[in-house]
């Protein structure tokens, strides 16, 4: 049987939060669903705008929008400095469209990330006095850290205004206005806004400043499916606030009241836009964009976001598919080179087990550096891998071996002018938060880093390629201060489903529930089932018929990249973990399990 964590115990109407009594007359699925999250009243669920956070709360908002307000009225030239992932880039398209409708003149410039680095650097500004001449400098998911960048701005006499999410333990910038939800001195209720959300709040309170003062201005909520792209491909925390943008978004490109970009996108993919779910953010549409900025450049993907003509759109979407399946070729040669260095670091493990010495084992040889901590991390280094792709080998990495794993490749030496220096991607599991260890190593060793940021669950750093074995057991030594069941992954399940619930019309009703995500986990449930019949596929997925209790119709089920070594060809009965699915195929719709864990019961 597999070893399952359950997310809610009860399994009586009665014991339920009695706000939710009702609804579990109707579905005690959906209210146990609702409850495991923390759901205790129906108001909760709302999806109203109405039931958004107020923008005052932010701090910083009445000066930026102060700000912004005057040099749209007196014609200053304003820029967009945005970021290089998904989340920067739909942050600055909803600011190019929304400002372009109040009347400003406005231009973006967006970091190539090989070239410029992260931030509002230095050079960037330098870069966009030379070739805008900005009089306001508006920054879009980063500048929270860039204090000489700002200060190389003001030295021209040029405003800066920073509106980011990032995480930071130090004073903020002495920009003229700062919004960010996360500086030390916020009250902003919900700290899971990502980029895209903070910007979408600073564009909607100018936008009420300017209607009642009856000045040119625009409905920013039209833009609300480039919020939703954002906050689902950023990974943002699906708090009630989070869902509700990301609800209006969804619908919006469901009805087809969306940038002609993501529609363009979609059609790349094959995907029906009426049909599209908030996960088709993070693993249709996310991809795309992001690979302009971790291949090329991402100025095309936020051209795509902001076209108007739909033959640009069509041509820039077909571009970033394009890229897209170099970053995909790319990233399975890393994977596979980084798997294959994990093996032998695990190899090396085990042929020193004997001496028990506890010790960082470091690989080397002309290429590659790599580190095994101890089983608590995955530390690797080689000198061809492709800066723009290690942030996603880094993920991979922490998938499949459930450890925090940190990626590097060679920094940009016509940037930096430094042959030694290095740029690493951190990946983190629940329980260890990423940049707060970074930033451990940091305080202890002050010259290992050089500059280092992020979030709980992903992170960045740049150090010297010579300081990289000290970085490791730096890292590791911190690693060891933690305890062990951080490090052992646990299989959440929201426990049986009733045999009135292997439908297409509950799979349906499930799919539209509620905005499923990170923070909100999307709904995995655990059963024994007898096997009826089953075939391999492409000698790597399982194709199962199935029968539950009271159910009376084979159940398909299909478990992707299965263990075969794992499998019992002789297997009676089953204990699977899985999430409803409807399958579609020559037109027609069928309910399949999608298999995450499996386990053969003997009896």
């Amino acid at each position: 049987m597999l070893n399952l964590t359950p997310r809610y115990t009860s399994t009586r109407i009665d014991e339920l939060p009695t706000a939710l009594q009702p609804l579990a007359a109707q579905s005690l699925t959906i209210a146990r669903l609702y409850a495991a999250r923390g759901i205790t009243q129906p108001d909760e669920l709302e999806t109203g705008l109405s039931g958004l956070l107020p923008a005052e709360m932010l701090h910083g908002v009445t000066e930026a929008v102060r700000l912004l307000d005057v040099a749209i009225d007196d014609g200053q030239r304003i820029l967009i400095v945005g970021d290089f992932d998904c989340d920067g880039a739909t942050s600055t398209a909803l600011m190019m469209r929304a400002l372009t409708k109040m009347g400003a003149v406005v231009d973006f410039l967006v970091p190539d990330r090989f070239k410029y680095g992260y931030g509002l650097t230095p050079e960037i500004v330098e870069l966009g006095i030379k070739t805008y001449q900005p009089e306001l400098i508006v920054t879009v998911d980063n500048g929270i850290s860039s204090h000489e960048g700002v200060a190389r701005a003001q030295a021209d006499g040029i405003t800066v205004i920073i509106t980011d999410h990032h995480l930071t333990t130090k004073e903020t910038p002495p920009a003229e206005a700062v919004v960010n939800p996360n500086q030390l001195d916020c009250n902003f209720t919900s700290k899971a806004l990502v980029g895209v959300g903070v910007a979408f709040y600073v564009l909607g309170r100018l936008a009420k400043l300017r209607r009642e003062a009856d000045k040119s201005t625009v409905q920013v909520s039209q833009y609300l499916d480039l919020v939703a792209l954002g906050t689902i491909a950023d990974v943002g925390v699906l708090d009630k606030n989070n869902r509700i943008l990301v609800h209006h978004g969804l619908a919006a490109i469901q009805q087809g009241r969306c940038c002609l970009g993501i529609l363009a996108l979609l059609e790349q993919a094959g995907r029906d836009p009426k049909k599209m779910q908030a996960q088709d953010f993070g693993f249709v549409l996310g991809p795309r964009i992001n690979a302009a900025g971790r291949m090329d450049n991402m100025r095309i993907g936020i051209e795509c976001l902001l076209t108007e003509d739909w033959s640009t759109a069509q041509r820039l979407a077909q571009e970033l598919e394009q890229l897209n399946r170099t970053r995909r070729h790319v990233e399975g040669e890393m994977r596979a080179q980084a798997d294959s260095i994990v093996q032998a670091l695990a190899a090396t493990n085990n042929d020193n087990d004997a001496d028990e010495s506890g010790d960082t084992i470091i690989q080397h040889n002309t290429e590659r550096q790599a580190v095994n901590n101890q089983d608590r991390s995955i530390i690797l280094y080689q000198d061809d891998w492709h800066q723009g792709v290690i942030g996603i080998v880094a993920g991979r990495l922490k998938e499949s071996h459930y450890l925090p794993s940190i990626v590097f490749a060679p920094a940009d030496t016509e940037r930096t002018g430094d042959d030694d220096a290095i740029k690493g991607s951190a990946r983190s599991i629940a329980g260890v938060h990423i940049r707060d260890a970074i930033e451990l190593v940091a305080e202890r060793h002050p010259d290992l880093i050089s500059h280092f940021g992020g979030h709980a669950m992903a992170a960045g750093l740049t150090l010297k390629r010579r300081n990289f074995e000290a970085f490791a057991i730096a890292f590791n030594d911190v690693m060891a201060e933690m305890e062990d069941d951080v490090f052992a992954e646990q299989k959440f399940t929201d426990g049986a489903l009733q045999a009135g619930d292997f439908s297409l019309w509950f799979a349906e009703h499930l799919a539209n529930a509620s905005i499923w995500g990170h923070g909100f986990a999307p709904p995995i449930f655990d059963g024994v089932f007898e096997v009826l019949s089953f075939k391999v596929l492409k000698d790597k997925h399982l194709k199962l018929s199935l029968r539950y209790p009271d159910v009376q119709y084979p159940i398909e089920a299909i478990h992707f990249n299965f263990d075969s070594e794992a499998w019992d060809y002789r297997a009676e009965k089953v204990h699977v973990l899985f999430q409803l699915d409807i399958n579609e195929w020559n037109g027609k719709q069928s309910l399949q399990l999608m298999v995450r864990y499996l386990a053969v019961v003997n009896e």
